[in-house]
């Protein structure tokens, strides 16, 4: 994700059906960590029962970050599931947070479930459903999916959400376990998108060459056949894990197997197009957007700049409805390049953002504190009505 600075605080960032339980309680966040009032953020853990490439069964539990709009429902559901970070960094992943894209999706009418599977964060260690060892990736799929499909059955416990009605998106390995949930043909499932999906990259030792590729050709070819939600996929093209080809193949094979997927390959995003989910939100949102519009969610949630309001100069940080603290950040502001933008509260507070969907982020990065915001200014001119 692009740097950005933030308001007031820094904000840091087959088989048998699932076997899952909640824990009595939802888990209480880090006394330094700030959720996100406006998205009603939480955190619960259930228990998922996988197993591993060599049949070894485990249960463990599963934070799951849950984001919901206002009012009391039910609403339809997405489940958000991350990527793999290299061993040496999987325990200090921390929770998956997609507060960035779960704005979108909550303004678009969507309750986010967004779990963290196991072998990450709290149960790193010496047990991994998700290795793969480069040979076959139907243990990892299954392994994933299933707490897909157990966060799913968890989510019909709560009355705000009508889990009759489901989504399924996730990047890189995330991406992945969307294309194998989708291969699994859950009762109410109505889409899948996948960003970056795939496994056995290494961007440092064999950039765009990952270990046997063909293992994904031929397993996502083989649950095509029974996949009947309609997909999006989107891969850029620099992307260091899978290259420009590899993904074209997997969608091939998909498609000829009877998988419905529309491929959108993206132009380069950043150093590493892997990446695109995080810093290219500009070019993916209208996609998705229309996606979604197609399978009948229609409500309008990209952030848009309004037009210049002509309130004061750009420069005159004395007309700007923010504290100290909001003027100052102003001033910071003034300094930033292009795209950026500048978000006040109603009760003084801000939100500050720049590059990719600053519009977006700088909102966000204002109304996390539970008050309404609106955009102060936006590149060079003020939009800002009193």
């Amino acid at each position: 994700m692009k740097p950005y600075l933030a308001a007031v605080l820094a904000v840091w960032c087959w088989g048998i059906g699932p076997a899952w339980a909640q824990d009595t309680s939802p888990a209480a966040a880090p006394p330094t960590e700030l959720l996100a009032k406006d998205l009603r953020e939480e955190v619960v853990r259930i228990q998922v029962t996988v197993k591993d490439m060599y049949g070894r069964e485990a249960t463990k539990p599963v934070p799951i970050t849950i984001y919901r709009p206002a009012g009391e429902g039910p609403f339809p559901l997405v489940v958000m599931n991350h990527g793999r970070s290299p061993a040496e960094k999987r325990a200090q992943q921390g929770r998956s947070r997609p507060e960035t894209v779960a704005r979108y999706l909550v303004a678009k009418g969507f309750v986010v479930m967004a779990p963290t599977r196991i072998g990450y964060w709290e149960t790193y260690g010496d047990f991994d459903p998700e290795n793969s060892a480069c040979k076959t990736i139907e243990p990892m799929s299954i392994a994933a999916s299933q707490q897909v499909l157990a966060t799913v059955e968890f989510a019909k416990t709560f009355p705000y959400v009508d889990a009759s009605r489901w989504l399924v998106a996730g990047q890189s390995v995330g991406g992945l376990t969307t294309v194998a949930t989708v291969g699994r043909a859950p009762a109410g499932l109505l889409g899948g998108i996948n960003f970056s999906g795939g496994t056995g990259g290494n961007p440092d030792l064999s950039p765009g060459s990952p270990c046997n590729p063909s293992a994904t050709t031929r397993y996502w070819g083989d649950i095509a056949k029974n996949a009947k939600a309609p997909m999006l996929w989107m891969y850029w093209e620099n992307d260091k894990y899978w290259g420009p080809s590899n993904p074209k193949t997997w969608h091939r094979a998909w498609v000829d197997s009877g998988g419905q997927a529309q491929f959108l390959g993206l132009g380069p995003s950043g150093k590493d197009g892997h990446n695109g989910l995080h810093e290219d939100m500009d070019h993916w949102l209208p996609v998705v957007d229309r996606f979604l519009q197609d399978l009948g969610f229609d409500q309008p949630a990209i952030a848009t700049a309004p037009p210049p309001s002509g309130f004061a100069d750009l420069a005159d940080q004395s007309r700007v409805p923010a504290g100290a603290a909001g003027k100052a950040a102003y001033a910071k502001f003034l300094d930033m390049a292009a795209p950026r933008a500048f978000a006040v509260s109603t009760r003084g507070g801000y939100g500050v953002a720049r590059g990719d969907y600053a519009v977006g982020r700088a909102l966000g990065n204002c109304q996390r504190f539970g008050n309404p915001c609106k955009l102060y200014a936006v590149d060079a001119d003020v939009v800002w009505t009193p």
